[in-house]
């Protein structure tokens, strides 16, 4: 600080057209310089009195004739140190270097107004106007407040900080996989009490762009949160088998939507729930190959049960037919008993005589007869005898 306050005096001192290091604003009136600091000699030509290092020329005090300068005064430090000193000191510098300076207007204005007029237009046009596309809205913040929302098309706002647009599709459809990977394990407790590993995806979009950036701190995390509770809720109220058909997984994807857009309805999230399809539904990896022995027995009890109920139909179908033929027999009998009687008479002993072998005798004495069926049967049984080749013969 003390430095700084030395500074200060001084350069008030230059201001009022004094010296701050030791002499007077006068050419002749110089302070004699301190002991130590004199010249070599009587005809030295080092400076007499203190250097004033805001000076060119090394701060001595005299121009380039040896001539004493006069002390310098605030205009003259910033002359010299300006961009015209050091041109005139170092004969100039070419465009685009350190001493470059930007063309004047025809008057002797300056550029720069015109060039920040030009840069702030341009930038309140970039900033004030919003194409949003068809499947798009925006959300508009003044000065970080939320205010409106605006629609697709060309839509105009004050410049960019006052206003602030945040663009978001509202149409596009997202999904969300729970759990993360297939790798990971997803047990629920079914309403028989028994595990089932489910995995699913929930498919949704933005319903209100407005409840979806302000309402809930993050949207996607309370999606996740709301499809597990309604997948537990509903699995709940289900039985293990009814989860592994098709028909109870399409009741269960059902519940489970309209349980989570009911809940992210009372949260105001701005979410609508387009669906939910369940992945996998298996038991726990640690009882699988018993359930699966389990499956396969009910299979094939279930196989068995099919046959025998197939085998049961067409018995009782058979029978069904032979009362109906039946009937149709009692009815014809009805009409003409005696005829009915003999002709059930020589049907019955066809059916039954075509099946065995037949011995007719005579009432007066036994007649004998040739037993062609016996006979047919030992021909049939007897071996075929090899032919005997004559002694002699190739």
């Amino acid at each position: 600080m003390k430095i700084l306050d030395g500074f200060h005096s001084k350069i008030a001192l230059a201001m009022a057209g004094k010296n701050p290091w030791g002499g007077s604003s006068d050419d002749g009136d110089r302070s004699d310089p301190p002991k130590g600091e004199k010249g070599d000699g009587p005809g030295s030509d080092k400076p007499k009195g203190p250097r004033n290092p805001w000076l060119p020329q090394g701060g001595n005090g005299r121009g380039g004739d040896g001539e004493p300068r006069r002390s310098a005064s605030i205009e003259d430090i910033f002359k010299n140190r300006g961009p015209e000193g050091p041109r005139r000191r170092s004969g100039g510098g070419g465009p685009g270097g350190p001493n470059f300076r930007l063309p004047e207007r025809p008057g002797g204005k300056s550029w720069v107004p015109i060039i920040v007029a030009i840069v702030v237009i341009i930038w309140i046009g970039v900033t004030s106007t919003h194409l949003i596309g068809p499947q798009q809205k925006a959300v508009v913040k003044t000065l970080g407040n939320y205010t409106r929302t605006l629609d697709s098309g060309l839509q105009f706002t004050a410049p960019f900080p006052i206003e602030t647009v945040d663009v978001q599709d509202v149409e596009g459809v997202r999904s969300v996989r729970i759990p993360g990977s297939n790798t990971q394990a997803k047990l629920i407790l079914t309403g028989d009490q028994n595990l089932v590993d489910l995995s699913y995806i929930v498919r949704w979009n933005i319903k209100d762009l407005e409840g979806f950036n302000f309402r809930v701190v993050d949207p996607i995390e309370t999606v996740n949160e709301a499809a597990e509770a309604a997948m537990r809720a509903a699995v709940a109220e289900t039985e293990l088998d009814e989860t592994f058909s098709g028909q109870g997984r399409a009741a269960i994807e059902l519940d489970v939507r309209e349980r989570m857009q009911a809940t992210l309805d009372a949260y105001g999230a701005g979410i609508r729930v387009l669906g939910v399809e369940i992945e996998k539904a298996d038991p726990p990896a640690q009882v699988v190959d018993a359930f699966r022995d389990v499956q396969v027995a009910e299979q094939n009890a279930d196989a068995a049960r099919n046959q025998a109920q197939g085998y049961a139909q067409q018995v009782l179908a058979n029978a069904e037919g032979e009362a109906q033929a039946f009937d149709k027999v009692y009815q014809e009998y009805r009409l003409a008993p005696e005829v009915t009687r003999r002709r059930l008479y020589y049907e019955t002993m066809e059916r039954v005589l075509s099946r065995t072998d037949k011995t007719i005798v005579e009432t007066d004495n036994v007649t004998p007869y040739l037993p062609l069926p016996e006979i047919n049967r030992r021909r049939d049984a007897a071996p075929t005898a090899p032919t005997a080749t004559p002694a002699g013969s190739q």
